[in-house]
């Protein structure tokens, strides 16, 4: 939603890995490696993944990263990055929401098997049952969004998150952002923060 709002380009780590892998290029073989052991790909890696793909226009328009940064460690090798660059990071936004939503949500999401795109069978469904909207491709529901696993999932996350959420807060760089109702609610938020902030002036589709 801010990617259509506000034209920004929006880079998914794990849809990138995902490409890659599919391509099986040099990068992908790499990421592969980690990934079917049931390894975490090093931080090193993920963040030349992700800064790969950070070219100057897209840092001039702006960019939604997804699922990155995930650690301390890829935090630091962003931010490196980015003032080589003279574009240093001016906000974290963190999404509060109750463990239950999260579950109700994850166990509703789709994916498309062929461009990446996501769905949810409640809050955004695909025109047609089961097809991709841009692609006309097969959705499905991945093995770790289902409900076994879930609640495992967000256990683990909430650990891994707590420092890298203590690492923005220490620089005054963390906004904490109510994330419960819907996506759409959500995106209003976010939006009149950054107008509060000073980030945007306006956008495509001025919320009321």
């Amino acid at each position: 939603m801010l990617r259509e709002r506000l034209a920004l380009a929006h880079l998914s780590t794990g849809e990138l890995f995902r490409r890659e892998i599919r391509r099986r290029s040099p990068l992908g073989r790499q990421v592969s490696r980690y990934v079917t052991q049931g390894f975490l790909v090093p931080d090193a890696l993920v963040v030349r993944v992700m800064t790969s793909q950070l070219t100057p226009a897209r840092l001039r328009r702006g960019v939604v990263l997804d699922g990155f940064p995930r650690t301390v460690g890829q935090a630091k090798g962003l931010e490196a990055f980015l003032e080589k660059r003279r574009r240093p990071l001016e906000a974290a936004i963190f999404l509060a929401c109750p463990p239950g939503v999260l579950v109700r949500r994850l166990g509703g999401r789709q994916v498309c098997s062929r461009c990446g795109a996501i769905y949810h069978v409640r809050n955004m469904p695909p025109r047609r049952r089961g097809i991709c909207d841009r692609c006309g491709g097969a959705l499905s529901v991945r093995a770790d969004d289902r409900a076994s696993t879930i609640r495992k999932r967000l256990a683990v996350d909430r650990a891994q998150a707590r420092p890298l959420v203590a690492y923005y807060r220490r620089r005054g760089l963390l906004h904490r952002l109510n994330g419960d109702g819907t996506s759409g609610e959500a995106c209003v938020r976010a939006l009149r923060l950054f107008r509060r902030r000073g980030w945007i002036r306006h956008d495509r589709a001025q919320d009321a």
